[in-house]
Parts: structure tokens; sequence; C-alpha cells
């Protein structure tokens, strides 16, 4: 499942994201969610999230699960 939509992500979740640092490879990583930091309930490039793991910040690919 995409990550586009905010419905979708629930905090705990297991999500792929991709860190700023690494838009450019899309190099993904992998963690549970901490916070959701979009506002919107939609957003082309995926809704930006906090992960419980080391505190980073990216936007969601992929909704693992």
């Amino acid at each position: 499942m995409s990550g586009q939509n905010r419905k979708d992500i629930k905090i705990g979740a297991l999500v792929d994201i991709v860190l700023k640092k690494d838009q450019r490879t899309g190099k993904l990583t992998r963690g549970h969610v901490k916070r959701i930091l979009t506002n919107s309930q939609f957003h082309p490039h995926g809704i930006k999230v906090m992960l419980e793991e080391d505190d980073q910040v990216g936007r969601v690919q992929e909704i693992i699960g």
C-alpha cells in the first residue's frame, strides 16, 4: 500500500520511508511510525513521518503488511 493517504498510516505501523538525503538514490529505510508530521490528508510524494528508530524523518513510500 502506498503512503500517500494519511488515513492509511497508523502510529506503530511498519513502513518503508525515503529519507531526505536518500531522495536521489531512492534508498528506503524501514521502521515503525512514531509521529505523523504531514497535516494534509494526501501528499503525492508520501506522508512525512518520524520513525521510532533514531527519530529519522522521511516520506512513506510503502506500508508493510
